[in-house]
């Protein structure tokens, strides 16, 4: 699903991805084949599949409640380039529900569509 917009809640463990458009959600979740990925690092594999479920997304918003959402980004930076291109804000978060993420999500890029003059997300 190609769409405007994208929210990715993650952790070592496992990642929500949810693709968003004025008319459809899609969400998927994404699991690290890590038990202990902290203690390991960064599991590679595991970002570049979550990277890849955000093919063709414009906006990306990132948020996670630990070091994993950094980890992520920088992956992209280095190994993900069209994926870290279209990430436009990394935040906190603790662990809320996906309609809660999606909510975030709409709540911070209608403040951005705001600021950049762009159609609002409704």
């Amino acid at each position: 699903m190609s769409t405007q917009h994208a929210i990715v809640w993650i952790d070592h463990n496992q990642a929500h991805v949810i693709m968003f458009d004025k008319a459809h959600v899609q969400s998927e979740r994404i699991k690290s084949r890590h038990t202990h990925a902290k203690a390991a690092g960064p599991d590679a594999t595991y970002f570049h599949s979550v990277a890849q479920a955000l093919i063709g997304v414009h906006e990306i918003l990132v948020t996670g409640p630990a070091n994993a959402k950094d980890e992520f980004r920088d992956h992209c930076a280095h190994h993900d380039k069209a994926v870290s291109q279209a990430i436009v804000a990394v935040i906190a978060s603790d662990h809320p529900t996906d309609p809660q993420l999606v909510a975030m999500a709409k709540q911070y890029f209608l403040r951005v569509d705001k600021m950049l003059g762009s159609a609002p997300l409704r």
